[in-house]
């Protein structure tokens, strides 16, 4: 059947629908590739004039690409004798949907052999595939092009040039590239936030953000997205709660991606009363919003509340997703709680996501935490190829399971299976070693780590210095911290805790102030780690000192740092700090329960240590072997 006539009967020029858009094909709107074959086939029976044999190709590109069928659109490609910019652009876009960037890269290459100019589009297509793949030399040469064309001025193709930039690791180059635009537009804005954002320049970003305003360029909801990120990341809660004003100001609270990133920013700073406030307010919710909640409740120590949550999302009837599974396994990891995770083990089952490579990650790391090995190594065994993460998964369960020579015997059969070790495959067997004090194997490893280019890893390295404090070979811990080109904050904690492991009082609290000193702010896990050195050695002083930097950082909330004020003020004789601290906790876990109870006893109050038992246990709070 001849349907070339019946396709001009509902007014489409030669193949493109003029009832959508002049460039998607008829058969493209049903994603019809046998239909569209057929065409093809007529089409190139009969005799076109060049320009028309131009568009109609052009229009089977766009149709295969639709389609799937990136294959064919190639083939077609391939068959033009003169393909212009539009055709270059839309096999460009192509391959990109398709996510074969090297594809793309190498055909921009040969484009540029060609006589065919770039455009503004070309430019906007291959610079977000420089940005995704690091490629900074190649969008540097790209920059370079785009001064010779004359697009400097269109503000897409600089928009895309300050993102590859910033995501290709030089803000200092997106920057220069933002202030010389003659004019930014909300996406220019949003471009440079996001930069400073991936790169933690906290105070970058907000500064930012402010003269966007000045400049009287209104915030949408990707720019709110990406500050409150920021303030997330960093732990920023006023910040943060100022960012939420300017959202209700500008009318962006019923923005269910705005309101997604505020439960998540209240969540990560500490304060999940805030986070689920807005979670109930919220209108409508997505499974990006239930997943804010869970891994809130999870980050913030309040398990149940999390598997609460997650039973509340089934009964509404949203489906999870792999980072809703991944989540709420993580919590029943923290938990210990075994019997949940195997439910949830059977519910990634039921709805299809068994042999998603993420949620069987996570379910090797929580049988693996809940003490159940064999199974972490059933689940694994059965992955038809295992990535690098998966390796690192198991990797890291012998190492919790204290099966240093199982976890090592792994790290070499990973070598074996073609695997390259990561920065997590190096931590999780450098876990291991730090955990049984395997001193020999530890030196092994940073072996592999310098042959295999990872010395300068900051995740590694910290990793290093963890297993030589553990190991009680201080002078090398400090060594390698010594010669490290970037520190950040994990690496900071690290050293204290060797210190603080080793009972070298003085020299804890020495690298927490040259931590200040140079710029690095305290996380939780150091007020956690240097207020227990307080408590035992009774260092009441640095101890009050302390608790000022925690308020002024925003941290009290944190009901690990607030659990280690109570214990260190009951420790130190300050039973009333204590007593007043824990009053003022919302939501008090097993360990804020056990150290008031442990203080009380300490003193010697044996009635508020049985009243207080009580009130712990309707409470509803479990108590432990400890308490």
């Amino acid at each position: 059947m001849d349907i070339l006539p019946r396709l001009r009967n509902r007014n489409i020029m030669i193949f493109c629908c003029g009832k959508m858009n002049k460039n998607t094909c008829y058969n493209c709107i049903n994603n019809s590739i046998p239909e569209g074959k057929q065409i093809h086939s007529q089409t190139t029976a009969r005799a076109f004039v060049v320009s028309t044999i131009s568009l109609q190709q052009n229009t089977l590109i766009n149709m295969y690409d639709k389609c799937g069928n990136c294959m064919d659109a190639r083939k077609v490609f391939d068959k033009m004798t003169e393909p212009n910019v539009f055709s270059w652009n839309m096999i460009l876009a192509a391959y990109r949907r398709h996510r074969l960037p090297q594809e793309v890269l190498t055909l921009f290459r040969q484009m540029q052999q060609t006589d065919v100019q770039s455009d503004q589009f070309t430019f906007s297509s291959i610079l977000p595939v420089c940005a995704s793949t690091g490629t900074i030399e190649y969008g540097m040469e790209i920059h370079k092009r785009i001064i010779e064309n004359g697009f400097l001025s269109d503000i897409v193709v600089v928009n895309a040039l300050i993102d590859m930039y910033a995501k290709c690791g030089s803000i200092r180059k997106a920057r220069k590239s933002f202030d010389k635009m003659p004019q930014q537009n909300v996406i220019s804005w949003n471009a440079i936030i996001a930069g400073y954002a991936q790169h933690g320049l906290v105070e970058e970003a907000l500064e930012t953000f402010k003269q966007m305003q000045l400049a009287g360029v209104k915030p949408d909801s990707a720019t709110f997205a990406s500050i409150l990120t920021v303030c997330a990341k960093m732990g920023a809660l006023e910040h943060g709660m100022e960012i939420h004003l300017r959202v209700v100001e500008s009318r962006f609270l019923s923005d269910t991606i705005v309101a997604n990133t505020l439960i998540a920013m209240y969540a990560k700073c500490g304060s999940i009363q805030k986070a689920n406030g807005l979670f109930n307010k919220m209108p409508q919710r997505n499974v990006v919003s239930w997943n804010a909640i869970i891994a809130g409740y999870a980050q913030n120590w309040l398990t149940e509340n999390a598997l609460e949550i997650f039973k509340q999302m089934y009964l509404t009837g949203v489906k999870p997703n792999s980072a809703t599974f991944a989540s709420i396994l993580t919590v029943c990891a923290k938990m210990g709680a075994l019997e949940h995770g195997m439910e949830i083990h059977e519910k990634t089952m039921e709805s299809g996501f068994f042999s998603d490579v993420v949620v069987v990650n996570t379910l090797i790391a929580m049988y693996a935490k809940c003490g159940s090995i064999q199974k972490a190594y059933k689940l694994f065994e059965k992955m038809p190829e295992p990535d690098v993460v998966s390796w690192s998964a198991i990797i890291a369960a012998y190492a919790q399971s204290g099966l240093v020579e199982k976890g090592l015997e792994t790290f070499k059969k990973m070598h074996l299976a073609g695997v390259n070790p990561n920065s997590a495959s190096f931590a999780s067997i450098l876990l291991a070693c730090a955990k049984m004090e395997a001193l020999e194997q530890g030196m092994e490893i940073h072996q592999k780590v310098i042959e295999s280019g990872y010395l300068l890893d900051v995740v590694v390295v910290t990793a290093l210095i963890d297993t030589y404090t553990k190991c009680r070979r201080i002078h090398k811990a400090l060594r390698l911290f010594g010669k490290m080109p970037q520190r950040n904050v994990v690496s900071w904690n690290a050293l204290i805790g060797g210190y603080a492991q080793n009972g070298l009082v003085e020299n804890v609290f020495n690298i927490y102030k040259q931590m200040h000193l140079a710029g690095v702010n305290s996380d939780s896990s150091t007020f956690a780690t240097v207020l227990p050195v307080c408590a035992k050695f009774g260092a009441f002083e640095q101890g009050k000192q302390i608790h000022l930097k925690i308020v002024e950082s925003g941290f009290l909330s944190k009901v690990i740092v607030a659990n280690a004020l109570i214990d260190m003020y009951a420790k130190c004789g300050s039973l009333q700090k204590a007593r007043k601290l824990f009053d003022q906790m919302h939501y008090p876990d097993v360990v804020s329960w056990t150290a008031i109870i442990a203080g009380y006893a300490m003193h010697g109050y044996r009635n508020d240590v049985l009243k207080l038992f009580e009130q712990m246990k309707h409470s509803g709070t479990n108590p432990d072997h400890i308490t």
